[in-house]
């Protein structure tokens, strides 16, 4: 059985994405990346083309290639409502993140599938493409996103895709459909279940830092100058503090004049 996906088109300019319903707070979903969509996207590319896996690679050209039918509407989603990169190519930017530090960590740890985590990172969130859909004013959740939620549309998608490979490994496909599946964590945050291999708790911890990260540069563009504290937050789960140095300020010179400690 397939099941029909919605439609939801964020390639429109940035001046059609003046979001005001309560979903999304940020006008226009302007870009806040240090990357370009473009540098992006050949980081992404760059990443796909290591999954040696003929199937999975085979999977990621059909649901991520140039000349699919989603990679345009993939590369210039939001990434979430409200929390962390909910603004236009943030899907792309938080997917890239996540893969990237998935790939890292699987040469770290041992006995991690790459192929496996890093094609789970990738797709991780692909469910998000069916669960938004623009207004004439906003985006909202669509009828599909409240009633079966991201991560169920998710792997309605990709299992989907993987049936149209008759010769799609059976323990493959429930080994990234799991990583899909159980990629937030918990049921209470919304994964009907938990990750129970290596491959799917990578991913839900590189997911959740690079949410919880992107949490902290959505509430630092808030703060006024000067301020150092930010109230709670719920992405965080805490209050937020940038009193600290930025980066590279430790290898900053002292001042002239300046007595260093013996």
């Amino acid at each position: 059985m397939r099941f029909a996906h919605t439609h939801t088109d964020f390639t429109r300019p940035a001046d059609a994405l003046n979001v005001r319903c309560d979903n999304y707070r940020c006008a226009a979903m302007p870009s806040v990346h240090t990357r370009t969509a473009e540098q992006m996207e050949t980081g992404l590319r760059e990443l796909i083309a290591t999954v040696q896996d003929q199937h999975l690679a085979g999977l990621l050209e059909r649901m991520l290639g140039r000349h699919a039918a989603t990679w345009r509407r993939f590369r210039d989603a939001p990434a979430a409502k409200r929390y962390h990169h909910a603004y236009r190519h943030g899907l792309l930017e938080h997917t890239l993140l996540v893969a990237q530090s998935v790939s890292a960590l699987a040469a770290i740890f041992p006995g991690v599938d790459r192929d496996i985590a890093l094609t789970g990172a990738l797709l991780h969130d692909v469910g998000k493409l069916d669960t938004y859909r623009q207004t004439g004013d906003g985006i909202e959740m669509t009828d599909d996103g409240r009633l079966h939620g991201e991560i169920p549309l998710g792997y309605a998608r990709i299992r989907d895709e993987i049936s149209t490979d008759a010769d799609f490994p059976p323990r493959l496909a429930q080994a990234l459909l799991h990583v899909i599946l159980s990629h937030h964590g918990s049921l209470a945050h919304g994964s009907p279940v938990v990750p129970c291999t290596r491959e799917a708790t990578l991913v839900h911890m590189a997911d959740n830092l690079g949410s919880k990260l992107g949490s902290f540069d959505r509430v630092q563009r808030e703060l006024q100058a000067g301020q150092r504290w930010a109230g709670y937050d719920n992405g965080i789960g805490a209050v937020a503090y940038f009193g600290c140095p930025g980066p590279g300020a430790g290898a900053r010179e002292p001042a002239a004049g300046t007595q260093l400690a013996a």
